[in-house]
């Protein structure tokens, strides 16, 4: 595995760290008046999530950490395991409740997802930006509500809760943005 120096640091590099991968956040390259320039370095450890702030002294390296990003198909869930195939060499994964996490709550089958390999072993999946699910349960749209009206929760099909606008019932397929986990728009008709 590539080996990578202070002066290759920048945000999106996954590098080894105390034995753990690695993402940079973020890097800033200091020259003080008087003594040797260093990084100041903040990291996510990806098995983890929690964020460090290090420095590392100019001229230093770290280990490039074997993880790859990949698009893959949700198959489906045993309630342990959450099943994915690579499209391409329909090689499937499974991926354990640590690496899904509130993930789950977007998951639908057959939709592609990123997710993030780590020696073979998936260790974390990230839902498309945008997500078109059902409804399953919600309180009754009235005639003459509007969008500026107010919002109700609403249950979709993976189990997840939005909240709505009054005119939206139950059964309408609605698109979510995972990012922020709020009702866009309804889903146009196919």
């Amino acid at each position: 595995m590539a080996n990578y120096s202070t002066n290759e640091f920048r945000s999106g590099l996954k590098v080894m760290l105390d034995g753990d991968p690695c993402s940079i956040l973020d890097n800033e390259f200091v020259k003080p008046g008087k003594g040797q320039a260093f990084n100041r370095v903040r990291m996510r450890n990806l098995k983890t999530g929690r964020v460090w702030d290090r420095t590392f002294k100019s001229g230093e390296s770290l280990e490039g950490a074997d993880v790859m990003d990949t698009t893959m198909e949700y198959l489906y869930t045993d309630g342990e395991f959450w099943f994915f195939m690579e499209p391409n060499t329909y090689e499937q994964y499974q991926a354990d409740a640590a690496a899904v996490g509130d993930t789950h709550k977007w998951l639908k089958e057959q939709e592609p997802c990123e997710v993030t390999l780590y020696n073979g072993t998936p260790l974390s999946v990230s839902p498309p930006n945008f997500v078109e699910l059902e409804i399953t349960e919600t309180d009754p749209g009235l005639k003459g509500d509007t969008a500026q009206g107010g919002s109700k929760p609403a249950t979709l099909s993976t189990g997840a809760v939005v909240r709505v606008p009054l005119f939206i019932s139950q059964g309408e397929v609605i698109r979510v943005d995972t990012r922020s986990g709020e009702y866009v728009a309804r889903a146009s008709k196919s």
